[in-house]
């Protein structure tokens, strides 16, 4: 037995014998990853005993911990059980998954709403429903890795557009404008590394000129922009110029999943359709439960994605006065740029070393040459927390 056992060790290891040279570039070049655990969750932790600043959590609200949160959370664990134990359309749709679409459809300003799995599920699912392999999709140059990977999916051929660049985009629209199937142009409204605005209403008006559907990803102003967190969309009035507005419940809404808001048409084709939808079981009820509790504190105190951004300003401007490079960003969402990989991994260790979670991000996640801090601003963080993490930033930039 012992002998047979070696054997199988030994062919599997010249099976993967390809593995480790991979590993050895990616740590040679700065790029190598790990999966950290961490005690608890939120903008502010305790690690080891002692109070640690986390700037790389995406709870902008603080309202992980929230009691009505939490409660709506129970209450649907108390009703359902664990999980939905089906998928959407075989036995798993839930009154209470059904009361989530119809709130965020009204939040949304649309007529639907379909919930999916997760955001990176949401994109998936949606992309191959709106455009296929006779079709054109027109996509920001740094959109989502999974909004890439669903136009691969739908097999369309994928035009790329300068960032945020309104001409970019004016001119691979008229250079297709006689190619056949349909059009579909693809932005973020929040950049989830840059943190920068897309120019909205110019990108909807365009697209509206050439016949060309409009798909947002709001996963990162979900919750933070617009009346009582509806995020970009609603607050410039651009729900009927964009064709699908997609958001997560993983961000501000502090626990998991993704939707998207729609008409009632295109609703009803992805239930038929969706393959991230149809194949796959539906989110469990203590989720879809907190999901509606998110949403209840919202409507409560619809402040709260206005202090976080004027919290966020005034970190940036602590920043700016140093002299580091934050971009364009315009929201919660703030990148320090570093450059050179490694640099940033030792930065981003130091800072771990005073109490400040600040994340290296590298690439392929951003472009090369551009590894970064990406520093998210929540309400858990205080005053004196963003003035001593200034601080504290600044100076490890400097050594």
């Amino acid at each position: 037995m012992l002998h047979r056992s070696a054997d199988f060790d030994k062919v599997r290891l010249m099976r993967e014998d390809w593995i480790q040279p991979i590993l050895d570039e990616a740590r040679s070049l700065g790029l190598e990853r790990t999966a950290r655990a961490y005690p608890e969750v939120g903008g502010k932790i305790t690690v080891d005993g002692n109070t640690v600043l986390n700037f790389s959590s995406n709870d902008y609200l603080d309202l992980a911990h929230h009691r009505h949160v939490m409660d709506r959370a129970r209450e649907a664990l108390d009703l359902y059980g664990v999980g939905s134990t089906s998928s959407r359309l075989v036995a798993g749709t839930l009154p209470i998954h059904e009361e989530l679409e119809a709130r965020l459809a009204q939040e949304k300003g649309y007529p639907a709403a379909l919930v999916f799995g997760s955001g990176y599920m949401a994109n998936a699912g949606t992309i191959p429903v709106l455009a296929g392999r006779d079709d054109l999709v027109f996509a920001d140059k740094l959109v989502h890795a999974s909004m890439i990977d669903a136009c691969k999916l739908s097999g369309a051929k994928l035009v790329r557009f300068a960032h945020n660049d309104v001409q970019s985009l004016k001119q691979r629209l008229e250079q297709h404008a006689d190619a056949p199937g349909r059009k579909l142009v693809i932005t973020e409204s929040v950049f989830s590394m840059d943190g920068d605005i897309a120019p909205l209403a110019e990108i909807a008006a365009l697209a509206e000129k050439h016949s060309a559907m409009l798909m947002v990803d709001e996963a990162h102003a979900s919750g933070t922009f617009g009346p009582h967190g509806a995020g970009l969309i609603r607050e410039y009035g651009l729900e009927k110029s964009v064709t699908v507005s997609m958001g997560t419940m993983s961000k501000a809404f502090a626990g998991y999943g993704g939707f998207v808001a729609c008409s009632e048409n295109l609703r009803s084709l992805m239930v038929n359709s969706a393959r991230a939808f149809i194949y796959t079981t539906a989110p469990p009820p203590a989720v879809i439960g907190a999901a509606l509790g998110i949403m209840d504190v919202l409507e409560a105190s619809p402040r709260l994605g206005s202090i976080l951004q004027a919290n966020a300003d005034y970190f940036r401007s602590l920043l700016h006065a140093a002299g580091l490079d934050t971009l364009q960003s315009q929201s919660q969402i703030i990148p320090v740029v570093i450059g050179d990989n490694n640099k940033a991994v030792a930065i981003s260790q130091k800072l771990r070393g005073e109490g400040i979670i600040a994340a290296a991000i590298r690439p392929p996640t951003v472009p090369a040459g551009s590894a970064r801090l990406r520093l998210s601003v929540t309400l858990a963080h205080h005053v004196d927390d963003l003035e001593h993490a200034a601080k504290a930033i600044v100076s490890a930039m400097k050594k």
